[in-house]
C-alpha cells in the first residue's frame, strides 16, 4: 500500500511537471525562439545574420554573452542582416554571439504599482523590493483604441492654476500640450497640474530629466498624490533606447488603469527628448533625415503615442495627457513642436519674457489654446473670457503708446477699462508651486476686480507688461 501511495505521489509530480511545461511553452514566441549570430558590430548598433525570416521591425532579441544576456531591439530588417540597437551600449557584444528573438516588449501592469519608480524596461528602481506583476502582460507599442469606439470628452475639470481654468479649461481624457524653451518652468507647471484632485491614477514619463531632479519632482511635488502615481524615469544620460522606450511603458501602464476604470492623468516630460532618442536610434540605423535633422520615423510615431491617450471605449475610463514640448531657441514653429500641436487637443505657452518679468507660471492668454473649452466654460464664462482676452489685446498692443505718454484717460472707453483691470488680472494669474490649488479660478478673479474697484484708481506707472 505504501509503494502504491510513493507511485500515486510519484505520478501526480510528474504530471505536474508537465502542466508547467505545457503552460510554458503554449505561447509560440516562447516555444519557438529562432536564432542568429552577431556578424557586424558598430557604436550604437550591430547586425546580426539568421534572422530576417523571424523578426519584424520593433521586436525584441536577446544576446547572450559570457556576461549575461542583453536586450536589443530591431530597427531594420534586410534580407541577410538585421540590424539591433542594443538596450545598454555598453554591453559587451563580440561576433558570432548567439541572439536569440524575444518578440514584442511587454509589460503587465499591476494596480500594486501606485507609488513606485521604474525604469523603462518595468524595473523598480526605488529601492521598496520587487513589483507584482498583473495577469495581462502588454505590448508597449499598442495601438490607439478605433475611434468610433470611444467614448466623447465632455467632462471639464479644475487642475487648481488660476491661468488654465480661466482662459485653457481642461476636460478628462483631453490631451494638451505646454510648449516653452528651456528654463522657463515647464516642469514646474507640470508639477502644479499633477496635484489636481481629478484623478483616480497619475502616470508620470520623466524623459531625458537630470538626475538630481527625479527625487525632488517625485517625493517633493506629488506629496499626498505619490500614493496613486507611477513615474517612469529614463535620464539623461541612460540610453536613447530606454528614453524611447519610458514614454511607451507609461501610457501602456495608463492604459491598464483606464480599461479598470480609472480616470488616468499622463504627464510627459518631454516629447521632444523622446523624439531626440528615436532620432539617435533612426541616424544610428542609417535612416536619412527629412526635416531639420529628424528622420521621418519621428513623425510616424509621434502621432502613435499621442493617439493612445484620451477616452477608453464605453465603460473604462479616461487619460488625460499633459505633454511638454521644448522649443528649440523658442521657435514654437521648428518641425516637432508644428507636428504635436496639429495632433493635441489644445496647447498651452510659456512665454519667456513673462517669466523674465517674474510672473509664474508664465502662460500666455492670448496664445494659448483648449480646443475643448466650450465644454468647460458655462456660456456666461465663455463671454466673460473672450471680454478679458480683448481688454488684454488691447492692453497690450498700446502699450509703446502708453509709455511715450500718447494715451489720455477717457478718449477711449475700452482702454481705459483695460488700463484699470489689467495689471488686477496678471496679478491674480501668478500663482507659485507652493500655494494651494485654486478651488473657484473664477472666484478669485471676480474678488480681485472687485477690491481694486473699491480700492479706487491705480496711478499709471503700476501698469506692467503681460
Amino acid at each position: 500500500m505504501q509503494r502504491r501511495h510513493i507511485e500515486i505521489a510519484g505520478a501526480s509530480q510528474t504530471l505536474a511537471a508537465l502542466a508547467s511545461l505545457t503552460a510554458r511553452f503554449a505561447d509560440p514566441e516562447v516555444a519557438l525562439a529562432p536564432g542568429g549570430r552577431v556578424k557586424t558590430i558598430s557604436p550604437g548598433h550591430y547586425t546580426v545574420s539568421g534572422l530576417s525570416r523571424h523578426v519584424r521591425l520593433g521586436e525584441f532579441v536577446a544576446h547572450k554573452s559570457k556576461a549575461g544576456i542583453h536586450l536589443g531591439e530591431v530597427v531594420k530588417v534586410e534580407e541577410d542582416i538585421v540590424v539591433v540597437c542594443p538596450i545598454e551600449p555598453g554591453d559587451p557584444i563580440g561576433i558570432h554571439d548567439e541572439v536569440i528573438r524575444r518578440g514584442a516588449f511587454r509589460v503587465a501592469p499591476d494596480a500594486s504599482w501606485c507609488g513606485r519608480t521604474i525604469n523603462a524596461l518595468g524595473e523598480p528602481i526605488d529601492g521598496l523590493g520587487p513589483l507584482m506583476q498583473g495577469e495581462v502582460h502588454r505590448p508597449i507599442d499598442n495601438a490607439a483604441p478605433p475611434s468610433m469606439t470611444r467614448k466623447r470628452v465632455d467632462t471639464g475639470f479644475r487642475c487648481g492654476v488660476r491661468a488654465i481654468d480661466i482662459f485653457s479649461p481642461l476636460c478628462l481624457g483631453q490631451r494638451l500640450g505646454i510648449f516653452a524653451g528651456s528654463g522657463v518652468g515647464k516642469s514646474t507647471l507640470l508639477s502644479m497640474l499633477a496635484r489636481a484632485d481629478a484623478f483616480d491614477k497619475v502616470v508620470i514619463a520623466l524623459v531625458g530629466e537630470r538626475g538630481r531632479e527625479v527625487r525632488e519632482f517625485i517625493e517633493d511635488t506629488l506629496g499626498a498624490n505619490l500614493a496613486k502615481s507611477v513615474a517612469v524615469v529614463a535620464t539623461s544620460d541612460e540610453s536613447p533606447m530606454l528614453r524611447k522606450m519610458a514614454p511607451l511603458t507609461a501610457i501602456t501602464i495608463a492604459e491598464h488603469y483606464r480599461e479598470q476604470g480609472d480616470n488616468v492623468l499622463l504627464i510627459v516630460d518631454s516629447v521632444t527628448r523622446f523624439a531626440h532618442a528615436i532620432r539617435e536610434v533612426a541616424t544610428a540605423s542609417g535612416e536619412p533625415p527629412v526635416a531639420r535633422g529628424y528622420p521621418a520615423s519621428v513623425f510616424t510615431e509621434l502621432p502613435r503615442l499621442l493617439e493612445r491617450a484620451g477616452p477608453g471605449a464605453e465603460g473604462t475610463g479616461t487619460i488625460t495627457a499633459i505633454i511638454s514640448i521644448l522649443v528649440d531657441g523658442d521657435n514654437h514653429n521648428d518641425p516637432i513642436a508644428d507636428s504635436t500641436r496639429g495632433i493635441l487637443d489644445g496647447h498651452i505657452v510659456l512665454d519667456r519674457s513673462l517669466a523674465e518679468e517674474g510672473r509664474y507660471p508664465p502662460v500666455n492668454p492670448l496664445a494659448s489654446i483648449s480646443r475643448l473649452a466650450r465644454k468647460a466654460w458655462t456660456p456666461d464664462q465663455e463671454k466673460l473670457v473672450a471680454r478679458l482676452k480683448t481688454l488684454i489685446h488691447r492692453f497690450e498692443e498700446t502699450r509703446d503708446l502708453r509709455l511715450i505718454g500718447g494715451y489720455r484717460p477717457g478718449s477711449d472707453p475700452d482702454l481705459d477699462m483695460a488700463v484699470k483691470q489689467v495689471p488686477v488680472i496678471y496679478e491674480i494669474l501668478k500663482q507659485t508651486p507652493g500655494e494651494r490649488p485654486a478651488f473657484d479660478a473664477f472666484t478669485d478673479l471676480a474678488n480681485a476686480l472687485k477690491a481694486a474697484a473699491s480700492a479706487g484708481p491705480q496711478p499709471s506707472g503700476t501698469i506692467r507688461r503681460g
